[in-house]
């Protein structure tokens, strides 16, 4: 691992999110707001904008959700971003949808990471962080996956390219069940 640098500006503003974001979620604030949501619980509503426009929760109805929570200084999103275009393009035509949501103060700082890694799913933005105060995110990047009504089935903190087959294996059974039209959560 490379040390910090003074003359490393990048790489200092990207430590300094973090920080942020740790302090953020240190504060006993944040603590009471991020105990997990119950397994089975229909996740809060919510009504963002992307580049196409406006999106709510009640919108995303009746297909399975990947949720995925994401920032600029986030190491691991830059893992994850091409594997979720993956995801997205293997499972579409079964009903997933991959929706991220930024938590960038600063849009042009997700739009600046877009265009390294650009997306093929729709991707949303929350400069103020109400989503993930709602959903009680814990970390970066957290993922939920949502069943067609909304419910959490699975919650997973960080991204790891071990990580790929045990979600992508949860994507899979959750598509399975709607499909049977079994609940997957209860």
């Amino acid at each position: 691992m490379s040390t910090l640098m003074p003359d490393d500006p990048p790489r200092r503003r990207w430590l300094a999110r973090g920080a942020a974001w740790l302090a953020w979620a240190g504060t006993g604030a944040a603590r009471a707001q991020t105990e997990s949501l119950p397994r089975g619980q229909v996740t809060p509503d919510f009504a963002l904008e992307g580049p196409e426009g406006m999106l709510t929760s009640k919108q995303l109805r009746g297909e399975v959700v990947y949720l995925d929570f994401w920032a600029s200084w986030c190491a691991p999103c830059r893992q994850s971003f091409p594997w979720m275009n993956e995801l997205q393009a293997r499972h579409r035509e079964q009903g997933l949808r991959v929706v991220a949501i930024n938590l960038d103060r600063q849009r042009a700082a997700a739009e600046a990471f877009l265009r390294e890694q650009p997306a093929r799913f729709t991707v949303l933005f929350d400069p103020q962080g109400d989503t993930p105060r709602s959903h009680r995110v814990m970390g970066m990047p957290t993922a939920m996956l949502l069943d067609a009504e909304g419910r959490l089935l699975s919650r997973h903190i960080g991204f790891r390219a071990d990580d790929r087959e045990l979600l992508e294996g949860r994507v899979r059974e959750a598509l399975a069940n709607k499909a049977a039209g079994r609940r997957t959560a209860s």
